[in-house]
């Protein structure tokens, strides 16, 4: 039987520990936790140390978020030779190659197939269609909160204020809600789908990242009158010459007819392109309780049934190189030269135009501290 020392007893904590102990293969014999639950049971550990030296536990389950402790926690686990479950996209994003790194010195498993998707089985089908096929492009709507507020402006005709508060209210946002509208979390996620489908390490902070803190209802509607649906995407391309000519998040307006501008509420499309496989899709919850621990207690049955895992394999380190050009529609209140001798006004303060990726990227960062309020998105 496998027995599990449980790091954080949270929302997704507690639905791991719910589904375990329906199970007769494993057990969480301790919980590390900052707030003390009745569920808990007498398993309190008092301190780390408790689980990382305690021979019987062999796996641990780290759902606490964040960066510090979380690695911290996940090294001394490794380094105790204990088996590490993780669903924290933040810490797996930002610290890549030390993860993997210290799961092949220490001989353990390393999974978080739970960071990418919710319950979606997004990362473990790449795994299998990379066997087979060259995969190069991943990408997709990775986050269901942002998702959620987009098709609530475009449905109910509400400002974007008035519908974060009710995706906080509901759950789907955070008291704190940057990670997600600011595209964290999303670049978080296409990052680990990209070094997962394309054998690499890419560096968090070489994917561009634009969010929809500034969207207003009038960028959603002027994307209606021209057939056009709003949404936040990641992609990410590998070319032929094995380089990663594109990886970046930003807002998109989609052509109706287009499958993703059809998602829903809080769901999550993802997909990739293999060089047999073609393109596959996969939707789902991204988010939530059960969703997410659902993911976790898979991969800890990997552990069970599994002779080897993927995450612990060298990768090379690449940047994306994003000199691509894409059309751009923008909306500031600013005056800029360059905007005003490249674009073509569509309204007052609005203006589409064509530009590079990687320099739109870098010139959106000084538009918005010239105005807090500018928007800009991608027409695909």
């Amino acid at each position: 039987m496998m027995k599990i020392g449980l790091l954080g007893h949270g929302t997704i904590g507690v639905g791991v520990d719910r589904i375990i102990k329906k199970r007769e293969d494993m057990e969480v014999k301790k919980i590390l936790s900052l707030v003390i639950d009745d569920e808990m049971e007498g398993r309190t550990a008092a301190d780390l140390s408790e689980i990382t030296m305690d021979p019987e536990i062999d796996t641990v389950v780290e759902v606490m978020g964040g960066i510090h402790p979380a690695f911290e926690y996940i090294k001394e686990a490794m380094e105790q030779k204990k088996n590490v479950v993780t669903a924290n996209k933040a810490v797996v994003a930002a610290c890549y190659d030390e993860l993997i790194a210290l799961a092949e010195k220490n001989g353990v498993f390393l999974r978080c197939t739970a960071a990418v998707g919710g319950s979606i089985p997004w990362l473990v089908n790449i795994e299998r269609a990379r066997r087979v096929s060259d995969i190069f492009e991943v990408g997709g709507i990775m986050n269901g909160t942002t998702n959620f507020i987009l098709h609530k402006m475009l449905t109910e005709q509400a400002e974007f204020d008035v519908v974060l508060k009710e995706a906080q209210d509901l759950g789907y946002a955070e008291k704190d809600p940057s990670a997600d509208i600011d595209g964290d979390d999303i670049r978080r996620k296409v990052l680990i789908s990209a070094n997962t489908a394309f054998d690499v390490s890419i560096p968090e902070e070489a994917i561009p990242t634009f969010g929809i803190r500034t969207v207003r209802l009038k960028d959603v509607s002027w994307g209606v009158s021209n057939g056009l649906t709003l949404k936040l995407k990641a992609c990410a391309v590998k070319n032929a010459d094995g380089q990663i000519e594109k990886a970046f998040v930003e807002p998109v307006f989609l052509k109706s007819g287009d499958i993703l501008s059809a998602i829903p509420a809080n769901y999550n499309l993802v997909y990739y392109t293999g060089s047999y496989c073609g393109t596959q899709s996969f939707i789902g919850e991204g988010a939530g309780r059960f969703p997410t621990a659902h993911n976790v207690v898979e991969d800890l049955i990997d552990i069970l049934e599994t002779p080897e895992t993927f995450y612990t394999v060298k990768r090379e380190r690449k940047v994306p190189e994003n000199h691509v050009k894409r059309l751009y529609y923008v909306r500031t209140v600013a005056e800029d030269r360059w905007l005003l001798e490249t674009a073509h006004e569509e309204a007052e303060g609005v203006y589409c135009l064509e530009a590079y990726v990687d320099e739109i990227h870098l010139w959106a960062k000084q538009m918005k501290e010239k105005d807090p309020g500018f928007f800009m998105a991608a027409l695909e």
